[in-house]
């Protein structure tokens, strides 16, 4: 830290800082806690923050900062104190620090100004307002309001009341050892995976043991957030584990429970692969829905209204929060269940209920929908394109066929593909070659189906069509083929399939886009991979070479997409984002 005599030699001196540095200037004067600079001047996430009386800077944002704080000098003298009244400006803009944030601004530097809440900033310019902000100050303490604010604002009743009461204190405790959050969402992997292994040996001790590991990994899996948010270590690999893993140890703990029950003689490997479809989906339209209606134009709804008037009431919110099944229900749910039953009770009770959760968000999105006056952005449209995931085959029927009119077209469409292609699996002879030819016909509803800008009221149901109709498909035709290990082999390609949805999700939400369309046309989107599948049950029928050609397409799609992920996530150019958690 360095102190300026003048604008002029702060100026000189930020010119000195390496350029590869963050810079801060703060008010001499400023009064306040010492979070609420930390939130204004820490956070990787933004090129320039502010505080009253404090400003940062990220290396990209530095030009634009010179070059106001030069205009600055130049208009008040290079001899003028650095923080300086200015009647016509605002409270918080009356020092250097402030009139370098509004200048930025005016040149198109975006300035994040954090909420404080109850933390004091402030800038007093006589001793009255000195001993008012020191009052205001000490009265709150601002490492209880750290403690408070590590918590996420909106979780699910038992995150509250049952993991988060303790796990703050379990963040700060990592924070003052230096642990990072990404240490722990490793802890907390490794975890799960060896909860995982508990629930595979089948034993009654071993489930025990794993219902117990998985709450500790959710405990962890909480607190690797509050130590984020405590800490404000927000980085692109956080958001990448953060964002990944979450799926990873259920995945791995549901093959734990189906290999476990396989050991006892119950091959509940079918169900494994349908709770984790049915989860897949359901987050792909929580996924859709919000990418298609968040930047909306008018975005209101006689629907939205009534919901707001239920979070009101107190009990209606919680009670809306867990009907939905989020993570830390369900985590404790499948916990006891494994504890105490067996793996296929666990599986029914997931499909049970995560078939009601689905039922109750798909009703309310519709509903929002179809009242709601809303017009959809051209990235709203490129978002639900992006999570399509459409290929080759679907892209090249999109190129050349006129788009279909009609303000529910793409969404009827692509239901009419999906329950095609799907009846098509379950009804006709396994191994039909109508089966192929049922692919085909889905390839081409999924073309025109996007062939036009997705911007209808419900088309954000179109890319949650498109997952139930590839995904679905892989479990009938493993499921039917009476093939040994053929559903182990499509849980595998399933796992990495949704590995690549997931991975798009979350680089959108960023605001980096989709992965590239290289990556899509080497994988086959999904009618191209749905068809490849439909071909192998009709090439393979009944043979062990179905088993294998579903391990090596897992095994060759989980690679693609995993190097370039990680590719893509290690880079310079991901953003430094942190994942508040999912929706359902």
């Amino acid at each position: 830290m360095q102190t300026a005599a003048d604008a002029g030699d702060a100026a000189a001196r930020l010119a000195a800082v390496p350029a590869g540095h963050r810079v801060a200037l703060v008010d001499p004067r400023f009064v306040g806690h010492v979070h609420a600079l930390r939130l204004g001047l820490t956070d990787p996430r933004f090129p320039a923050a502010a505080v009253p009386g404090a400003l940062t800077a990220q290396p990209e944002a530095r030009g634009a900062l010179m070059r106001a704080l030069r205009r600055a000098t130049a208009a008040v003298g290079a001899g003028a104190p650095v923080a300086g009244p200015d009647a016509d400006a605002a409270p918080g803009d009356r020092t250097v620090p402030g009139r370098i944030a509004v200048a930025l601004e005016a040149e198109g530097t975006a300035v994040k100004r954090p909420e404080l809440g109850s933390l004091t900033a402030a800038v007093p310019t006589d001793a009255g307002a000195r001993a008012a902000a020191e009052s205001a100050r000490d009265q709150v303490d601002d490492e209880a309001v750290r403690l408070r604010s590590a918590v996420k604002a909106h979780d699910g009743f038992f995150t509250t009341y049952g993991i988060s009461p303790y796990s703050r204190y379990i963040a700060r405790w990592c924070a003052r050892r230096g642990l990072t959050p990404n240490q722990v969402t490793t802890a907390s992997l490794i975890t799960a995976l060896i909860a995982a292994g508990a629930a595979a040996t089948g034993t009654r001790g071993g489930y025990v043991a794993a219902g117990i590991l998985l709450l500790v990994s959710f405990v962890l899996d909480c607190t690797d957030g509050q130590l984020a948010r405590y800490s404000l270590q927000y980085s692109t690999m956080g958001a990448w584990l953060d964002a990944t893993f979450d799926r990873a140890k259920e995945y791995a703990y549901y093959a734990g429970l189906a290999i476990g029950a396989v050991r006892g003689g119950d091959d509940v490997w079918a169900l494994a692969l349908g709770a984790m479809v049915l989860q897949a989906c359901r987050h792909v339209v929580d996924f859709s829905f919000n990418e298609a209606n968040h930047d909306a134009v008018a975005n209101t709804s006689p629907t939205a209204a009534l919901s707001d008037k239920l979070d009101s009431v107190g009990w209606t919110v919680w009670a809306r929060r867990m009907i939905v099944l989020p993570i830390g229900e369900r985590w404790a749910m499948i916990a006891v269940l494994t504890a105490l039953t067996t793996p296929r009770v666990v599986f029914y009770a997931l499909l049970v209920g995560c078939s009601l959760a689905a039922c109750y968000t798909t009703a309310g999105r519709l509903l929002r929908s179809l009242t709601r006056k809303a017009r959809r952005t051209d990235r709203a449209a490129r978002a639900l394109a992006d999570l399509a995931d459409s290929g080759p085959l679907a892209q090249g029927v999109a190129a050349v066929a006129p788009g279909l009119r009609g303000g529910f077209t793409a969404p009827v469409v692509a239901l009419l593909g999906t329950l095609v292609m799907i009846g098509a699996a379950l009804f006709l002879p396994y191994g039909s070659w109508l089966t192929v030819v049922a692919a085909a016909v889905y390839a081409l509803l999924s073309g025109l189906a996007v062939a036009r800008p997705l911007k209808g009221a419900l088309d954000w149901l179109v890319p949650p069509f498109f997952r139930a109709g590839e995904y679905v498909t892989i479990l009938v035709l493993a499921a039917r083929s009476d093939v040994p290990h053929a559903v182990p082999a499509a849980f595998g390609l399933v796992s990495a399939v949704a590995y690549h949805h997931y991975d798009t999700v979350y680089r959108i939400r960023g605001g980096t886009g989709a992965p590239p369309q290289w990556l899509v046309r080497t994988i086959g989107g999904h009618e191209g991979r749905t068809a490849l599948v439909a071909v192998l049950a009709a090439v393979l029928t009944h043979t062990s070479g179905f088993t294998t050609a579903l391990t090596a397409l897992a095994a060759a799609v989980a690679l693609v997409v995993l190097v370039e992920s990680i590719r893509f996530w290690v880079s310079s150019s991901a953003p430094a984002v942190h994942d508040e958690g999912e929706l359902a």
